[in-house]
C-alpha cells in the first residue's frame, strides 16, 4: 500500500531539540508537506464530515510526556502510545468518541524518554514480565515510516529481560522490521476481517490480499504471531465469507509451525458512537438498528449495543470451529 503522506504537519517548536524530530522535519519538507511551526492545530471544516476528512490527512509532531500508563486488559498489562489516531477512516472505530470532532494524527518523536517510561513500568513489577500494547489508540506500523519509533521500540524490547511489545495493525509496511533483532519478545498481530468488511468499511487501509502478505514476512522473519478478526459482523453470506478468510489466511501461512492467537469481537456500538458514525458517515451501511442488538455494560461505564446471545453464540461458535479445523497450532485468546 502506498505509504501515507499528509496534507499539513503542524510541528511543535520542542522538537527540534530531539534527533527523530529533526529527521521528521527534514522528511515532511522533502514531500513538500506545508509546515507550521505552532502548538495549535487548526481544522475550519465547513461541516463535520469535511472536519473528519481534513483531521485525517493532517499531523501534529509533538512530545509525549505521559508518566504513568493506563492498564490494558486483556490485551496487555499497560498501553503506551507512539502516535494517536491513524490515516483510516473505519467507519465503525471504537476511537470515534474519544478523540473529537477533528481526530488529526500525533507524531511523538522524544522515544529515548518513551522507552524509558516503560523501563519504570517493568522495573516495578519485577520479577513479572510485563506486557505493553502499542496500539491502543493508533496503528503505529501506518505511521512508522516517518519517525522509525516502532522499530526502535522492538530493538528496545529484544534487549529486555522481562519486557514484551504486542502490535496491532492493518497496515502492510513491515519491510524495516524484517531483519533486525527481535528475540521473539515482540508479537505483532494483523486485524483482519472480511473483504466485504474491509472493502466497505475500512476504508484508507490495506487490502485483505495485502494484509495476508504482511502477515507472511512477519511469520517468516520469526515474530510471534496472532490476529484479530475485528469487528465480526452477521450480514448475508458472512459464513462464507469468514470461512474463505479463515482458508486464505491458511494458504498464506502453511510452514508457520509456532503458536499462533486468535482475538475474536464482535460489532458493537455505543449509541454515543453511532451518533457521530451517522454524523461522519451519513451513507453508512452499518447494521447499527439497536432493536436488533442487547445491551451489554462495558468497562468504561457505557452500555454496548451487541448481538443477542442466540447470534452471538452461534457467531463464536462458527468462527471458533473454523480456526480449530484449520489450524492445529492456533489459540483462542477470547471471544467478546
Amino acid at each position: 500500500m502506498k505509504l501515507f503522506i499528509p496534507d499539513i504537519a503542524y510541528i511543535d517548536p520542542r522538537i527540534l531539540k530531539y534527533h527523530v524530530g529533526k529527521n521528521l522535519l527534514a522528511h515532511l519538507e522533502n514531500y513538500n508537506v506545508p509546515i507550521i511551526k505552532s502548538r495549535k492545530v487548526i481544522i475550519d471544516g465547513k461541516t463535520p464530515v469535511e472536519n473528519y476528512a481534513k483531521a485525517k490527512k493532517t499531523i501534529y509532531v509533538t512530545i509525549n510526556g505521559q508518566k504513568k500508563l493506563r492498564p490494558c486488559k486483556p490485551s496487555a498489562d499497560y498501553q503506551f502510545s507512539l502516535s494517536s489516531s491513524c490515516p483510516g477512516h473505519c467507519e465503525y472505530c471504537y476511537l470515534q468518541t474519544t478523540q473529537g470532532e477533528k481526530p488529526f494524527m500525533k507524531v511523538f518523536v522524544n522515544i529515548d524518554e518513551i522507552l524509558s517510561v516503560l523501563k519504570n513500568h517493568m522495573d516495578n513489577n519485577l520479577p513479572n514480565i510485563t506486557t505493553f500494547e502499542s496500539g491502543s489508540i493508533t496503528d503505529p506500523v501506518a505511521l512508522e515510516h516517518l519517525t522509525g519509533n516502532l522499530k526502535r521500540s522492538i530493538e528496545f524490547f529484544a534487549e529486555s529481560e522481562k519486557g514484551r511489545l504486542r502490535i496491532i495493525t492493518k497496515y502492510d509496511n513491515v519491510d524495516s522490521f524484517l531483519n533486525i533483532k527481535h528475540n521473539n519478545h515482540t508479537k505483532f498481530r494483523f486485524s483482519i476481517n472480511t473483504k466485504y468488511v474491509i472493502n466497505k468499511f475500512e476504508h484508507g487501509t490495506c487490502t485483505f490480499e495485502e494484509r495476508l502478505e504482511g502477515a507472511r514476512k512477519i511469520a517468516s522473519a520469526g515474530y510471534p504471531l496472532g490476529f484479530i478478526i475485528a469487528p465480526i459482523m452477521i450480514y448475508d453470506n458472512w459464513k462464507k465469507d469468514y470461512k474463505e478468510l479463515v482458508h486464505k489466511l491458511k494458504a498464506h501461512l502453511d510452514n508457520y509451525n509456532d503458536k499462533i492467537t486468535f482475538e475474536l469481537i464482535q460489532h458493537r456500538f455505543t449509541a454515543t458512537a453511532k451518533e457521530l458514525i451517522l454524523t461522519r458517515f451519513p451513507n453508512t451501511e452499518l447494521d447499527l438498528n439497536e432493536e436488533k442488538r442487547m445491551l451489554k455494560w462495558g468497562p468504561y461505564g457505557k452500555f454496548k449495543h451487541v448481538y443477542p446471545k442466540e447470534e452471538s453464540s452461534e457467531m463464536k461458535e462458527y468462527i471458533i470451529g473454523l480456526i480449530k479445523d484449520n489450524f492445529e497450532n492456533g489459540e483462542i485468546e477470547y471471544f467478546t
